[in-house]
């Protein structure tokens, strides 16, 4: 539940800070003394909208704190999010500057907006005063059926993710099936001519660095003849000739390793010469190896030849490069798969009747409960009607088949009866406003009842009601707060009696001319001048203080 609120240079408030015992609160003062500016302050410390507008003339900022007791499900939440849990609460504060610059916290820890709305939703309910205007609005009047559902049965839930992810993706391969059907020629013809250069491709069968390695070996075999050549005449020198090089060196190291005998300076010259022998011998080894393999072969230069003039052509023909090709072959055979699952209708029509399937499985589900929860919401505001001074009226969630849709496969609609012998009509042609008023305060109490939020805030829900129907709010509104903390902004002095906490929101003129809103929590004495205004208008009288006393059964 809410402790307490604290709010600093909101809008004309100046400072307020606020605690709150548990039951039946209630909030009055005159019209314009700023009774709803409490709500919009606890909705921005609850992550709200809020921009530089909400700062209070001449202030550099606006400060709201809210500090709740949490349940266990808003415990593992913070503790799921790593927000401290302090004295088994959670401090929830927004400030937004002059400029509209906006900060958050969750026990003095900075959070996101976004954050604030989720704790927030597990902490607090508001149920607006143009609630009853929204009720008019068919995906409302859904939203609200299908929370029911939701409460009694978890499953109707999912039942509804399912339906709209389901009804998703059927639409999707609906439009891709479509497509096909609509575009049939133009992709025959892509696909004929995908298949035909895959072919082609896969015919000449390039292999990953193929072209370098082709290209190496043509310019060997266009060289072979002055290769061979060459090689030849570099080993005839080195060892195959009359006089070759190696003889010449191995000779001069002997003659060289007899002097160093005589005079051992000549070692040095020696253990130059060594390994110049050395690798001499070695390049002979090298060249008869080389001239092993080497050899003129007119027929391999011409198949050569003719791949790699296959292999030019084609890159040509491509617009690729000849190292390019074997991508190239990957992609189009990529695209052209891709184009024959596309392209493949009986496959796309068995995928659609697949998931068609599974969405009419769910909707099914859904439908079945969203029947239960509208017999049961039907009962509730029927009987909260009776109390309403709507005696033999009725209350109807009509379940209208339609098209499917992502909501499912029926409409939801809510109708009323005003009394007894007569057939329920939409809500928007038959209720007055006193009547819709006063339906969608029981439809607000009653679906209070299927959640677990701990904290319920009802913003003037009781306009265009009022005499005894206004005392029999009162006492739901008291009765909803036996079970949960229930915080409400009325002008009934009969709901406002009901009351186990009044707050009194009043407006004044500071010494400097500025107008401010302070909030006061009455005690008994200062409730009967507050339900005798409330009763009387601007002048009170002994009447109107005794009526007040009544009323607080005082």
């Amino acid at each position: 539940m809410l402790r307490t609120l604290t709010i600093r240079d909101f809008v004309i408030v100046d400072t307020i800070e606020l605690e709150f015992s548990s039951g039946f609160s209630v909030f009055t003062g005159e019209t314009g003394a700023g009774k709803s500016i409490l709500i919009d302050a606890l909705q921005l410390a609850l992550g709200g909208r809020g921009d530089a507008s909400v700062v209070r003339e001449g202030a550099p900022k606006a400060d709201i704190t809210a500090d709740f007791s949490v349940s266990a499900a808003a415990k593992a939440w913070l503790e799921q999010n790593e927000f401290a849990v302090e004295e088994g609460g959670a401090l929830l504060r927004r400030v937004i500057d002059n400029a509209g610059r906006s900060k958050a916290f969750i026990n003095g820890i900075a959070a996101t907006a976004a954050q604030l709305r989720d704790l927030g939703d597990m902490l607090v309910d508001i149920h607006g005063q143009h609630a009853h205007q929204s009720l008019l609005k068919t995906e409302a009047q859904r939203a609200l059926l299908d929370n029911q559902a939701a409460f009694k049965d978890a499953g109707a839930g999912a039942d509804a993710q399912t339906v709209a992810a389901t009804h998703k993706a059927w639409r999707a391969l609906a439009r891709q099936r479509e497509e096909f059907e609509t575009n049939a020629k133009n992709v025959l013809i892509e696909r004929e001519r995908l298949e035909w250069q895959v072919a082609e491709l896969q015919k000449l069968a390039v292999k990953p660095g193929e072209w370098s390695e082709i290209t190496n070996e043509h310019s060997r075999l266009s060289h072979a003849a002055s290769l061979l050549e060459g090689a030849q005449e570099a080993l005839a020198a080195i060892s195959e000739s009359d006089h070759p090089i190696l003889s010449q060196l191995s000779s001069l190291n002997q003659k060289l390793g007899k002097l160093v005998a005589v005079d051992a300076q000549m070692q040095t010259v020696l253990d130059c010469m060594e390994p110049a022998r050395i690798q001499l011998q070695e390049a002979v080894y090298a060249l008869n190896n080389y001239l092993d393999k080497v050899d003129l072969d007119p027929e391999r230069l011409r198949t050569v030849d003719a791949r790699m003039e296959a292999i030019h052509m084609t890159a040509r023909k491509f617009r690729v490069t000849p190292d390019e090709l074997p991508e190239e072959f990957a992609s189009l055979s990529e695209r052209l798969k891709q184009l024959a699952d596309a392209s493949d209708l009986d496959g796309l029509r068995q995928q659609e009747e697949k998931i068609r399937e599974s969405y009419m499985t769910a909707a099914a589900r859904l439908s079945a409960t969203r029947a239960t929860a509208a017999r049961l919401l039907g009962t509730q505001v029927t009987a909260a009607m009776q109390e309403l001074s709507m005696t033999g009226g009725s209350f109807v969630v009509g379940l209208n088949p339609c098209e499917p849709t992502a909501s499912g496969v029926e409409q939801v609609e809510f109708l009323v009866a005003g009394h007894a012998g007569v057939a329920p009509r939409p809500l928007a042609k038959v209720a007055s406003g006193g009547e819709l008023a006063r339906i969608a305060l029981a439809i607000s109490v009653i679906t209070s009842n299927a959640t677990t939020t701990p904290t319920l805030i009802f913003d003037e829900v009781d306009s265009g009601i009022g005499g005894a129907v206004a005392e029999v709010v009162g006492r739901l509104l008291k009765r909803l707060g036996q079970e949960r903390q229930v915080l409400c902004v009325t002008h009934l002095p009969q709901v406002a009696s009901q009351a186990n906490q009044h707050f009194q929101v009043a407006k004044g003129t500071t010494g400097e001319g500025k107008t401010v809103s302070h909030i006061d929590v009455l005690d008994n004495k200062a409730r009967v001048e507050e339900v005798a205004r409330m009763l009387g208008g601007v002048e009170i009288t002994a009447t109107t203080r005794k009526h007040a006393r009544e009323l607080l059964a005082l």
